[in-house]
């Protein structure tokens, strides 16, 4: 290890813990104990795979207090939000259990023989984690990763590593030999990096900005090496005149200021049919207003701070460019904190309607109708998720067809299922994380015939 990073408490500004942070030896020596502990993972009885994740999920289960505690400190992260997030390990973990013995190949007719096909899984697999939600994030890799027979190493972010570090820990806890599943804390240029040169690591899933996932994408390109990329969002919710506009008012606060807008998935346009954008507006500012933003410690909070100083700072260039047109309340005193924020947009060229904030701040623009709507919604480089709403069962799956995201819901704001497939259109990345296909993203497709002579 050649340095250490300190952790500080976004809500607090405090240190919380120095990290060591590994250099390229010992991400070296990490990524060659998953070379060596590959076989005997890769040929352990399924049965015998899944009960290994199953206790893996029952050791998270009875951790999950203190690992919401820990992402609390860590991330700034409400505690409703955080025990979900520990919960969701636990639930990934149990969902991928019975994958190893459903792995199944096909028999396919053919002359002369018998031709079947075989799920084997690639080897070593990286796996890069972001800051804004560390905990499930890694489940949602490492899960599948572990089920489909490849051994995994992880690297959180630099900001917060503290919830991977105790997963990799109660991994090795449930009975994961050494070398299955190392969480190995680092710089992205070092460690990230190595993930992709390395010639052992087989399969690199990211999870974080499009600027460096493309970075990834080139470098994983040239070693023809498989790649995950989960990144940026401009997402659009649109409120048709004839939806429940008390309801998406209410709701879509929620849908943006999540985890301080930290959330690629976050509804940052809102596209409001004009007959009904003056009554949205102002069932809006009370909801926002009404935004619980406290120390995230207290259990009544409902939005915490920005991760960093840097965070804070970007978010509020965006705000400087534009006038708010109302927002909602933050606490004075240390913390990295941004009330959330409502701008009309003017324009769709304006920078705050386009870029991705990655802050609590949303912008809203009327449109006239569905064909508008969805040009609008479409008018970006992103697509990974969105809202409609609407009481019209044909609009809501015209448009739905329509729009180019990933992960659509119809008056609700639910992006993320572990049962279904979560991934994103365009410049929003590339492959599917979740559902029940997701361990075959961690296999090759073997074809073998067999002659009957």
């Amino acid at each position: 290890m050649s340095n250490t990073y300190t952790v500080v408490n976004p809500a607090t500004e405090q240190p919380v813990v120095d990290v060591d942070m590994a250099d390229i030896a010992a991400t070296d020596a990490a990524i060659e104990r998953a070379v060596e502990a590959f076989p005997s993972w890769r040929d352990l009885a399924p049965g015998e795979r899944a009960r290994l994740l199953r206790r893996f999920a029952a050791l998270v289960d009875e951790h999950v207090e203190e690992l919401a505690e820990l992402e609390v400190r860590n991330s700034g992260h409400t505690w409703g939000n955080a025990t979900w997030e520990a919960a969701n390990v636990r639930d990934v973990l149990n969902y991928y259990s019975a994958a190893p013995e459903r792995l199944i190949g096909h028999q396919i007719p053919v002359p002369g023989g018998i031709d079947v096909t075989f799920h084997e899984p690639l080897g070593v697999v990286g796996i890069i984690v972001p800051w804004n939600f560390p905990m499930p994030i890694a489940g949602w890799g490492f899960a599948p990763a572990l089920a489909a027979g490849n051994t995994v190493v992880l690297k959180p972010a630099e900001l917060t590593p503290l919830t991977a570090i105790r997963l990799g820990e109660l991994g090795r806890e449930a009975g994961l030999a050494e070398g299955v599943f190392s969480v190995i804390p680092g710089r992205g240029s070092i460690v990230g990096e190595r993930f992709v040169t390395h010639p052992a690591v087989r399969k690199v899933c990211f999870t974080g900005s499009t600027e460096v996932g493309k970075r990834i994408m080139a470098g994983c390109a040239d070693r023809v090496k498989r790649v995950t990329l989960e990144l940026g969002g401009k997402s659009a919710n649109i409120i048709f005149a004839d939806a429940d506009i008390a309801k998406a008012a209410a709701s879509a606060p929620y849908a943006v200021f999540d985890n301080a807008g930290q959330d690629c998935c976050a509804r940052s346009r809102i596209l409001v049919q004009r007959s009904v954008y003056d009554e949205f507006i102002s069932l809006l500012r009370p909801a926002v207003e009404g935004v619980k933003v406290l120390d995230p410690s207290d259990r009544s909070s409902e939005m915490g701070p920005l991760i960093s100083a840097g965070q804070r700072s970007t978010v509020q260039g965006f705000l400087d460019e534009v006038e708010v047109a109302f927002s909602g309340h933050k606490p004075d005193g240390p913390g990295f904190w941004v009330a959330p924020a409502v701008v009309l947009a003017e324009s769709t060229q304006q920078r705050i309607w386009r870029e991705e904030v990655f802050g609590p701040v949303v912008a809203v623009m009327p449109f006239d109708d569905e064909e508008e709507a969805i040009a609008l919604a479409n008018d970006s480089d992103f697509g990974l998720s969105g809202s409609i709403f609407t009481r019209d069962v044909g609009r809501a799956l015209r448009v739905s067809r329509g729009v180019e995201a990933g992960a659509l819901s119809v008056n609700s704001h639910s992006s993320v299922r572990y049962w279904t497939p979560f991934g994103g259109f365009k410049q929003s990345g590339i492959g599917r994380e979740l559902g029940p296909d997701a361990p075959h993203s961690f296999t090759d497709v073997k074809n073998v015939f067999i002659s009957n002579e």
